[in-house]
């Protein structure tokens, strides 16, 4: 029989791969033929050709929507949520071919299944109408949001969106990753819900959601404790005001890292990203035609290094400072910000003193914003001119006179250093930071490492970036080759697990290895931090320099990105096959890993 199977999760992670290989190998095992629709990340959409669709005598949809619905129009077709395809894919497409109806483009999904999945799918749309909801539901909105949108974003969505089916919620996520807002939610259903969960790690528009109750936590534990998170949320959130601040005691209940400097610091990071990566890699574009070729005026490479090295990253400090100050102080920051930062690039302060000035101008702006009362009559005129000459001033004053030389002594000094320590100094260098990258998989000391990184590069210094990002492929990538050398120690849907791992690892997504340590944590994080540790000290031995912060192996494609290319491949692979073989020695045959439909 000819099938087709479209598989689709609310962020279009893992768990559609997962999903679509699972059913796929279910249906040949029932001997069907089927043609497999991913509608997700880790590869383009292939859709089923009309020729296809024609010949198709079944049509199963995992998802909580049918993409393009018009074209299967008459066929026999059953749909129901992604969660449901992952626990027995022989069951699902048993009860698929049973239930299967003629599919009318208007209908949500044909009657035959829509009572068995009626909860599942009004969760996901948040469209099930008042009297039909179960004792207890509520309407729940979420917005997740992680420092490089990449990768906790969309698969901390994902775990809400589920974790909030299973429970009985009507839950709808919008995801602020690195190429903006996400399944955007609207003023109805903000207006409708009865709990707003921010799983944010940079700061996010919180007027929107003023008057709602309101709870604040990172991306990290939604993605890991996603039930546990909507329980505390569902108990402990607090209504927010017009400025975002709770009352009653949720301002009480936030730890440090949600509302202090963690957070901000993160933000600045953030916005800050994109200028690096675009700097870094037109840099690199500029070495293609030969590494001094840039000096020579009106050549292709003297515009690249212009564009890349003259402006990208000459606006990296001045916007690390603007976001960190628009965290702190919102809109007001942003201009005392950039000033800060830009006079922490001219004095020599590099990314040190663009933090400074960052936290400097953002905390000066909130302080006038909420202190200084001035008459009704001219209180329009705080937030475009009093605000900003203030912060301005208090800022720049500061940078110059006092901030600037010592900071900028700082940092030459530990660029010096690092540029002129022996391979003994290198390799423990490499070893501290790969072994930070593996130890939280994205959490904060993960993220530590990385800012730093960052950081080095406005310094032209480039050699603890590469093994930033080696080391932070490597776990995944170990548990890929784990599941794949010992498979009789994981399940079948472990194993499928590792094939999405392995995939994730190669973008520098270390996250995929997320399900593995959940379980395991005893053996899975300490052979990780041995293997990250390893690759970061023979990435540093070799001397590997790298000029983008993030794009994992595909970065291996632009000429001159990353120098020693082979080199660099070589430690990458070492550390990966130090934490695969490790765990396919240590692991317990008996003891398998959680694969849940959140990872």
């Amino acid at each position: 029989m000819n099938v087709i199977l479209v598989t689709a999760c609310p962020s279009g992670m893992a768990t559609t791969f997962l999903a679509a290989r699972r059913l796929e190998q279910a249906a040949r095992r029932l001997g069907w033929t089927p043609r497999v629709e991913m509608h997700g990340e880790l590869e383009p959409v292939r859709p089923a050709s009309a020729e296809e669709i024609a010949g198709a005598e079944l049509v199963i949809v995992a998802a909580d929507h049918v993409p393009d619905p018009g074209r299967f129009a008459g066929k026999r077709l059953f749909r129901a949520a992604i969660d449901q395809a992952l626990p027995d894919p022989d069951a699902f497409l048993a009860r698929a071919e049973r239930e299967a109806a003629p599919f009318e483009p208007g209908d949500a999904a044909p009657a035959a299944q829509a009572a068995p999945t009626a909860s599942a799918a009004s969760a996901a749309s948040g469209s099930q109408p008042d009297g039909a909801r179960r004792d207890g539901a509520r309407r729940i909105v979420a917005v997740t949001a992680c420092p490089t949108g990449v990768a906790h974003t969309f698969m901390a969505a994902e775990a809400l969106a589920e974790a909030g089916k299973a429970l009985g919620h009507q839950i709808r996520v919008e995801t602020q990753g690195s190429v903006g807002a996400q399944d955007r939610l609207t003023e109805k259903e903000i207006a409708d819900a009865d709990l707003v969960i921010l799983a944010c790690d940079i700061e996010v528009d919180p007027t929107r959601f003023a008057g709602k109750r309101v709870y604040r936590t990172s991306t990290g534990n939604a993605l890991k404790n996603p039930r546990p998170t909507i329980e505390a949320a569902l108990e402990n959130a607090a209504v927010e005001s017009a400025g975002g601040g709770a009352s009653g005691q949720g301002e009480a209940q936030k730890s440090l890292k949600e509302r202090g400097v963690y957070k901000h610091l993160l933000t600045g990071v953030s916005f800050m990203l994109p200028m690096v990566v675009a700097g870094g890699l037109l840099i690199a574009l500029s070495f293609v035609f030969g590494i001094e070729a840039f000096q020579e005026e009106g050549t292709l490479p003297a515009a690249l290094m212009q564009i890349g090295g003259g402006t990208a990253f000459a606006l990296m400090i001045p916007v690390l400072a603007g976001y960190i100050a628009y965290s702190i102080a919102d809109r007001p920051g942003i201009a005392p910000g950039m000033i800060g930062g830009m006079l922490a690039s001219e004095v020599g302060a590099g990314f040190i003193g663009g933090i400074l000035a960052g936290f400097l101008a953002g905390y000066v702006a909130r302080a006038v914003a909420t202190h200084v009362r001035l008459p009704s009559s001219i209180e329009s005129l705080k937030p475009i001119l009093i605000i900003p000459l203030v912060a301005s001033l208090v800022t720049g004053l500061t940078m110059i006179y006092v901030v600037g030389e010592p900071v900028a002594g700082i940092l030459a000094a530990l660029t010096a250093f690092l540029e002129s320590m022996g391979s003994t100094n290198a390799v423990l260098l490499g070893i501290l930071l790969g072994s930070m990258m593996c130890f939280d998989l994205g959490g904060p000391v993960n993220k530590a490492a990385y800012t730093f990184g960052v950081g080095l590069l406005a310094s032209e210094t480039y050699g603890p970036m590469a093994a930033i990002m080696a080391a932070g492929m490597v776990p995944a990538i170990g548990m890929g080759i784990a599941s794949f050398v010992a498979r009789s120690k994981f399940s079948e849907p472990e194993r499928e697990a590792g094939k999405a791992s392995f995939v994730l690892g190669f973008c520098f997504i270390s996250e995929g290895a997320i399900p593995f340590a959940a379980k395991d944590p005893l053996r899975v994080i300490p052979v990780c931090m041995l293997g990250g540790a390893t690759t970061g000290a023979l990435s540093m031995l070799v001397g590997a320099k790298l000029m983008a912060p993030h794009g994992g192996i595909f970065v291996l494609l632009i000429p001159n990105a990353i120098t020693p290319a082979l080199l660099y491949l070589a430690a990458i692979v070492a550390g990966s096959l130090v934490t695969g073989l490790g765990y396919a020695a240590i692991k317990r045959g008996g003891q398998p890993v959680a694969v849940e439909a959140s990872t």
